[in-house]
């Protein structure tokens, strides 16, 4: 159950290194220094009437340079995963029952620095009891003569096996084959703008094991196109960062997010980062609200037994809805070489507040909390 909670994150770290950075990065360059840092990650998501997941998960990263051309990074992290979730919309008695679950994921990568350019190899897995995702990645960075603008390509593959602990029949494989190509360009001494463009393709089991009913196509196309703008206000030592995403894919969903986040420094050693970010998306085509049959009752909808849709899900994730977080980031530098922080982020989730329609109706709001600590030192 905790991996199918999961599974759109698990395997989307494709090529998700190719982020913008908060200053322009040199291809040619390796970093000076090296990093470790520790995190600890606390989660809780509910809804009226019940709390659902809750996960504690602590993670390790690490970036070594080695010599003037190369530099290898690294990440683990381990989840602890508790709680239930509805089997059908936001209904509390049809929750599975509770559960408890471990994740484990790393992910290592390589990267060669050559004259205006750079080179990235990479490779991760997530193992837990129902789910698997192994992938890997390769990534290319070109500067300009000026080092004003760097281009970035990437293309990476996944493949992912998913079970069902209740049901040990189940045993599915899902292939995904994602590349993207983004620009990064310094349009004065304090803008930093990126467009970025996403593409996979995905082949394999997408259904919920755990939702009733739930049949889903055995193919998803999907598509990103993301800008983003760094402004730096160096009279009052902050930076404003803004960013736009819009995503639709083969299922029907079309989504857009807005966010923001102001980074105000606070004399040489505080920093701290409130955020806010809007997103909104529409409901895949196969979903169905809950509205259920008169005779057989939840969770089959009108008409199921007589004449049953090809495909079908009540998965409350592939609905109409819109959702606001808000964030605040703490961070403290302890030394030239420590430094600590602290983050929190209030995610809250409802049908009226999809732009341009009252989204899907009958569903409970959906929340979440999230809390993380970290420390970092470089050497």
């Amino acid at each position: 159950m905790a991996a199918t909670e999961r599974r759109d994150k698990a395997g989307a770290i494709i090529a998700a290194a190719l982020a913008l950075p908060g200053v322009l990065a040199h291809a040619e360059n390796a970093p000076e220094h090296g990093e470790v840092a520790l995190k600890y990650l606390h989660y809780q998501d509910s809804q009226p009437g019940l709390k659902r997941i809750r996960v504690e998960a602590p993670s390790l990263y690490v970036l070594a340079p080695l010599g003037s051309r190369w530099s290898v990074e690294g990440s683990f992290v381990y989840d602890s995963v508790s709680g239930a979730t509805p089997r059908y919309h936001t209904a509390i008695s049809g929750a599975t029952p509770r559960m408890t679950e471990e994740r484990k994921a790393g992910d290592v990568k390589v990267t060669r620095y050559l004259e205006r350019s750079s080179y990235s190899v990479g490779v991760s897995r997530s193992s837990e009891r129902d789910y698997t995702s192994t992938a890997a990645s390769l990534e290319a960075g070109f500067s300009s003569d000026d080092g004003n603008r760097t281009w970035n390509l990437g293309v990476g593959y996944a493949a992912d096996r998913i079970g069902s602990m209740n049901d040990s029949t189940v045993n599915e494989r899902k292939r995904t084959g994602e590349a993207l190509v983004g620009v990064t360009q310094a349009v004065t001494a304090n803008d930093l703008v990126q467009l970025n463009a996403t593409f996979s393709a995905g082949r394999g089991y997408y259904s919920d094991p755990y939702k009733e009913p739930d049949v889903r196509p055995r193919k998803r196309d999907q598509a990103v196109a993301l800008v983003r703008w760094n402004h730096h206000f160096g009279e009052i030592g902050s930076t404003l960062r803004t960013s736009y995403r819009f995503y639709r894919d083969s299922f029907g969903i079309k989504a857009h997010t807005v966010g923001g986040e102001w980074v105000q420094h606070l004399g040489t050693l505080v920093t701290v980062t409130p955020s806010l970010r809007y997103y909104s998306q529409s409901a895949a085509r196969f979903y169905f609200d809950p509205v259920y049959d008169p005779d057989v009752g939840a969770p089959y909808p009108p008409g199921y037994f007589t004449n049953p849709p090809q495909f079908i899900s009540p998965d409350q994730r592939l609905s109409s809805f819109g959702a606001v977080t808000v964030g605040l980031k703490l961070a403290l530098q302890l030394g030239p070489e420590w430094s600590t922080d602290v983050k929190a982020e209030h995610y809250e989730q409802r049908s009226s507040w999809r732009v341009g329609g009252t989204g899907s109706p009958g569903l409970d709001p959906f929340r979440a909390t999230f809390v993380q600590v970290g420390i970092g030192k470089r050497f």
